[in-house]
């Protein structure tokens, strides 16, 4: 529940995870390798930004994981809580990844990946969760990690029309 300041509820949330901790490798899923973002490099864009007085925003991606596409048939049980008298035992299968799969952090970088290119950006070499975009006005760079993207570059205009861009994208 959601309270508001004088403590009355002021809405329900609920959000359905998948226990991905079950899934066996191989037998329900392929691979489940997602690039994260490296520590080293999220400190080295911190230290350039600062350095040459770029601007910085983080944006976080709330439906990051619902965002990708399974390639693999995936099913789940009804959740507890979530049985239905008249059909105790349902299985569903997932047209989208939910929070808690193995895989869905490896699709959700895949579809941001692909919207990336598409805007111009390029994946770093030295890591593939930093994009870059260089122009005659100057640099952008996107940092992906998880589902929060960092943002960064010379001009604050470029950084908010990215920033609208992924907004209406995602």
């Amino acid at each position: 529940m959601k309270y508001n300041v004088d403590g009355m509820v002021n809405r329900y949330k609920v959000q359905l995870i998948a226990k991905g901790y079950v899934q066996t490798h191989e037998v329900e899923h392929e691979e489940t390798f997602a690039p994260v973002a490296k520590m080293s490099t999220i400190w080295i864009v911190i230290v350039l930004a600062a350095a040459e007085g770029w601007h910085l925003h983080q944006m976080n991606v709330k439906n990051a994981f619902l965002q990708g596409e399974l390639d693999e048939e995936v099913y789940i049980v009804q959740p507890p809580g979530f049985k239905l008298s008249s059909h105790p035992i349902v299985i569903y299968r997932l047209k989208k990844p939910l929070y808690g799969l193995e895989l869905a952090l490896r699709t959700w970088h895949s579809k941001i990946n692909q919207y990336h290119h598409q805007v111009s950006f390029r994946m770093s070499k030295s890591n593939n969760s930093l994009f870059i975009c260089s122009d005659s006005k100057g640099q952008l760079f996107i940092i992906i990690y998880v589902d929060d993207l960092v943002i960064g570059g010379e001009h604050i205009t470029d950084i908010n029309n990215i920033k609208k861009l992924h907004s209406d994208q995602f």
